[in-house]
């Protein structure tokens, strides 16, 4: 291409409400850009055309990623928009040098390259990366280590991110809202239907006469709203009314009564912890621990460093199942270690989920100690499937669901921990624990005849 030959970039054409995005860009010269709008209000057109300029303005690495690479092809490499034009027709042809349809890759003249990626490969697509813009889009629906290790590399080379999104519950796109609505350094952008005006309203309305949409999905995908809960989720409505009920608050350690753990053992997943006292016929959820890539010794080790006086730990069936390598089964090994553990019974998922239902009111949560297991319950849900209009029959498996395990153990183990205990029983139990003290002769006194040991 002759390098004096002019080019238009009048492809693409802002609706008013994109355009604060497009100078909060390119006149204010924002480096960190956060929009949540409603669905199709042009969220991916505004980004991807902002993108497109840069990297004609700058020669240089330029990211579009989506939740998982597939999505990206979906939603952006093959998709067509309302009036017929793909994705790739916003970019002049004469400034294409040649397009890579298989890795989602696009050469400009200037040498720019602008590829598509998923944030579920992010530790390899973006090792070893240049990259001087990064667009996360369906942010909410992303793995949030991405943007965690994009960090260090946009830094380095004073890039901008631009994250798009609409919600799903206070996941991690709400924490970054958080953030950035507070912070000089982003431009934060919230819109609802009414900002955009893109649907009418009484369109939604009727879709939610007719039962095609439910009015919390609507409040969510249009208003925005970060309050409705992951749609299809299986224990945020339970959680709302603990918060109303002032249960989700600072619930301080009883160091007169022992402290209970049940566990979701991860092999190539987290393991997770959840820390708790039965105190009367209340449950306190004093603490939660949660780690990757560690073996048993470091939980029972870390377990040891803390001031507890403990009740049991609870495990789930699988605990019992023998290592190929060893021979040795998780809990042979545990008990190797110093902790022997009760192990669940054995119910369906669906029992399972029902017991914590019912278990949740009695339940009282530190807000702070145990953050991260309030945020899985939240999120916690059924994936919807959109060819059948059905939500799936179990929940999905993500990062939430390691903690919600947990807390699904220790519910359908409660009856068996207790067996309803007074507090006068726990006290004596607790005695046991500490003193040895059993109310039986002096001989019997001694540990090595207690046949109900707590670990």
């Amino acid at each position: 291409m002759n390098i004096e030959t002019q080019v238009h970039l009048n492809r693409f054409h802002p609706r008013a409400y994109q355009l604060p995005i497009c100078n909060a860009l390119e006149k204010d010269h924002y480096k960190k850009l956060l929009i949540v709008m409603p669905r199709r209000a042009g969220k991916d057109i505004v980004a991807w055309n902002l993108m497109v300029r840069a990297a004609i303005r700058e020669t240089a690495v330029y990211f579009y990623c989506l939740p998982t690479f597939k999505q990206a092809r979906l939603v952006i490499f093959d998709s067509i928009t309302n009036d017929g034009k793909k994705f790739i027709d916003f970019i002049p042809p004469e400034l294409i040098s040649k397009v890579n349809s298989s890795e989602m890759k696009i050469t400009l003249y200037n040498g720019s390259i602008i590829q598509l990626i998923g944030s579920d490969t992010y530790d390899t697509s973006l090792v070893g990366t240049n990259a001087k813009m990064i667009v996360f889009s369906e942010y909410s629906l992303a793995d949030p280590r991405a943007y965690a290790f994009a960090r260090p590399l946009l830094n380095a080379n004073e890039g901008t991110v631009i994250i798009v999104s609409t919600p799903r519950g206070k996941n991690h796109l709400y924490d970054l809202y958080e953030i950035a609505s507070r912070s000089s350094d982003w431009f934060c952008y919230k819109l609802t239907l009414d900002d955009t005006q893109h649907i009418s309203r009484e369109d939604i309305e009727r879709e939610i006469a007719s039962g095609e949409l439910s009015e919390s999905f609507a409040a969510q995908e249009y208003d925005c709203s970060f309050e409705m809960g992951q749609e299809g989720s299986v224990y945020s409505k339970y959680i709302d009314k603990m918060r109303l009920d002032d249960k989700i608050t600072i619930v301080p350690w009883e160091a007169n009564f022992p402290v209970h753990t049940a566990w979701d053992l991860g092999v190539r997943d987290a393991t997770s912890i959840v820390f708790f006292q039965v105190i009367g016929t209340a449950i306190h959820i004093i603490y939660c621990y949660e780690n990757t890539s560690v073996g048993l010794e470091h939980y029972i080790k870390y377990l040891s460093s803390l001031p507890y006086t403990w009740g049991r730990h609870i495990a789930p069936n699988d605990i019992k199942v023998r290592e190929l390598g060893t021979g040795m089964s998780r809990l042979e090994k545990a008990h190797q270690l110093g902790i022997d553990f009760l192990v669940a019974k054995n119910l369906s998922l669906e029992d399972g989920i029902e017991a914590v239902r019912s278990t949740l009111p009695k339940m009282y949560i530190d807000e702070k100690k145990c953050a991260p297991l309030v945020k899985a319950l939240e999120n916690y849900h059924y994936e919807f499937d959109s060819k059948r209009n059905v939500y799936s029959p179990a929940p999905c498996h993500d990062r939430y669901s390691h903690f919600c395990d947990a807390i699904r153990y220790m519910c359908i183990s409660l009856s068996v921990l207790g067996k309803g205990s007074s507090p006068d029983e726990l006290e004596r139990r607790y005695r046991e624990t500490v003193y040895g003290d059993t109310g039986l002769p002096a001989p019997f006194n001694d540990n090595r005849f207690n046949n109900d040991r707590y670990y």
